[in-house]
């Protein structure tokens, strides 16, 4: 069943405004490693933030358990705007495997997305499959001796080369790491044959002619001149159909008045033209969405994964990975 994880809204409405906030910098949780394709689409917003904001941001990674470690700081910390944190469509799948400290949904309150992001399956550009096809006849005759770089086990890449090793009846093992970032070198070393990854941080790297990618998850082809000329999944015959979102959210006790503060504050980087430019220059598909439709969709999307995933048995297999 194709997916498309999202979310959408609008700034609550109240009386009262935030008088003073924000007179201090804003801390902002990335739950990944350095390097990945959330850690630079948060690092792209650090430049415009004085401006729309009137403060700094000072970004902080905390990986490790495919996001939950600091997704479990950020829903734990103060609710007074000063630690915020970047989300992404990965924290919903945490909330499906029953291992997490917190509710993500009903702990964390949406403030903006930032892009609609499709995942690609990137292999060392040296490799004997040309083709998506080719990878799968490789690993049907070649069992078990290719390895996958996830970013963490439960992670959106994880679930990926699980679907895939479903839909093509094939097996490659898994090796986590602690968030997409760690896969990149992983892959050009050798050390992975495999990864799924956004195209944020992959770019120069198949520019470089160093990595090939074999398909894209979204329902339509990139139009990056990079990646135009990579089929997607579902062209190829697998039902493969999920584009990961990436955003900005708050506790979910924090003041309605700085939480609305904060989401126009989003809204205006995210709408600025250089920063979009920036964005585009990097592959990133920009959809602005707001707050109050997001924590809706949030629901909607939680509930779509866990009838995919449980019709296909792999939201089973991967709670029994995690144990």
């Amino acid at each position: 069943m194709p997916i498309i994880i999202g979310g959408c809204g609008e700034v609550e409405k109240v009386a009262i405004p935030a008088q003073k906030f924000p007179d201090k910098p804003i801390t902002v949780i990335v739950p990944f490693s350095p390097g990945g394709g959330l850690d630079l689409t948060i690092r792209s917003l650090e430049k415009f933030a004085f401006k729309h904001l009137g403060q700094p941001l000072a970004i902080i990674n905390k990986p490790g358990s495919a996001g939950a470690l600091g997704w479990n700081e950020l829903a734990g910390s103060p609710p007074d705007g000063y630690t915020i944190g970047a989300t992404s469509g990965e924290m919903l799948l945490l909330s499906l495997y029953g291992s997490g400290k917190y509710n993500y949904i009903t702990a964390l309150s949406p403030l903006a997305q930032i892009a609609s992001v499709p995942m690609l399956l990137a292999v060392q550009a040296d490799q004997p499959y040309q083709t998506l096809n080719d990878l799968v006849e490789y690993a049907k005759k070649h069992p078990k001796q290719l390895k996958f770089g996830n970013g963490g086990m439960g992670s959106l890449s994880h679930v990926l080369l699980e679907m895939l090793n479903h839909g093509a009846g094939i097996t490659i093992e898994q090796v986590p790491f602690s968030g997409g970032g760690e896969t990149i070198p992983a892959l050009l070393g050798g050390h992975v044959q495999l990864i799924f990854i956004n195209p944020v941080p992959i770019k120069e790297h198949v520019k470089s002619g160093k990595v090939k990618i074999l398909a894209v998850t979204g329902e339509q082809r990139i139009a990056d001149p990079v990646f135009a000329h990579v089929p997607t999944f579902k062209e190829q015959g697998f039902d493969i159909t999920i584009n990961n979102w990436q955003g900005i959210a708050v506790p979910k006790e924090t003041p309605v008045a700085i939480k609305n503060k904060l989401a126009e504050g989003f809204k205006a980087i995210i709408n600025d033209p250089e920063f979009k430019e920036n964005m585009e220059k990097f592959g990133n598909q920009i959809e602005y969405l707001g707050p109050q439709e997001s924590t809706d969709k949030w629901i909607d999307d939680k509930q779509k994964l866990e009838k995919t995933l449980q019709e296909s048995g792999i939201l089973e297999q991967i709670k029994t990975q995690k144990k």
